[in-house]
């Protein structure tokens, strides 16, 4: 997966923000734009779609290929694939981006154990600057060191994701009932579909959450029980039992946890 951040237009802060700032790397289907060559041109000046391989000519024109495949699909990134060039374009938010260096992790000492039984209640929302990875059908669908961690009595906890760290082209609205939360609100679910590979309900968000919870407003959570994988700092964490709470169980977490059969009234 890449990550860019918006970048000066021309020399002047844009102020523009963008969704769409983790992406995946996808090789270029062509090496030129087909649509180009079919009439005997060929362009120098070519963008690739970030979601899915396409090559297209870029050009200012309403008409220009790579334009018209965002037109056509709602693919919301393209990078040029001029050499010497790196920067991308996002169509949707209309804002250039730049590559986003990978922080390299370093080595952390060892985190003292928590007992989940120490957590407050009502829970709490901490930062968590640690590396943060779903992956899901072959697909890295988020990548992040700028989760938000909650933190409640009886649970493993939850790790909470920036939209602009999710691949969300991949997230669908989720059939079926919201549920609420004494605390929190509201949740929305959302189906994870990768090509003919869904993943009901697999992750939520709350869209609207309550006064003392608005730093999750913009943010994801996954069930790791309903995706393939998900790290810490490289290490993989379990998945809290039960299909009601999704906490994610690392190493320096202790239990026991809420969720199995008999605990539901902790």
């Amino acid at each position: 997966m890449s990550r860019w951040t918006p970048r000066p237009d021309s020399g002047r802060p844009s102020g523009r923000r963008c969704e769409h700032t983790a992406t995946a790397d996808p090789a270029p289907l062509s090496a030129s734009c087909s649509q180009c060559a079919a009439r005997g041109q060929i362009r120098a000046d070519l963008l690739l779609c970030l979601t899915c391989g396409h090559t297209g000519c870029s050009d200012s024109s309403r008409g220009a290929h790579a334009t018209a495949h965002f037109a056509a699909t709602g693919h919301p990134v393209a990078r040029s694939l001029a050499p010497a060039q790196e920067w991308a374009w996002c169509y949707e938010d209309e804002v250039y981006l730049e590559p986003l260096p990978d922080r390299p992790i370093p080595a952390a000492p060892p985190r003292e154990p928590e007992s989940v039984w120490d957590y407050p209640r009502p829970p709490a929302v901490r930062p968590d600057d640690r590396r943060i990875r779903v992956e899901c059908a072959t697909e890295v669908l988020a990548d992040t060191q700028r989760a938000l961690r909650v933190l409640e009595t009886s649970h493993p906890p939850v790790f909470y994701i920036p939209r602009g760290d999710v691949r969300t082209e991949l997230l669908h609205p989720a059939a079926g009932n919201r549920t609420w939360c004494e605390w929190k609100g509201m949740a929305q679910y959302w189906d994870i579909v990768v090509g003919d590979d869904v993943r009901t309900r697999a992750a939520w968000s709350y869209q609207h959450p309550e006064p003392a919870y608005t730093s999750l407003t913009g943010f994801l959570a996954f069930y790791p029980s309903r995706v393939d994988r998900c790290t810490v700092d490289g290490e993989e964490a379990g998945a809290q039992e039960g299909d009601v709470y999704g906490g994610w169980i690392t190493p320096e977490v202790r239990g026991p946890f809420k969720g199995g059969p008999g605990t539901l009234l902790w």
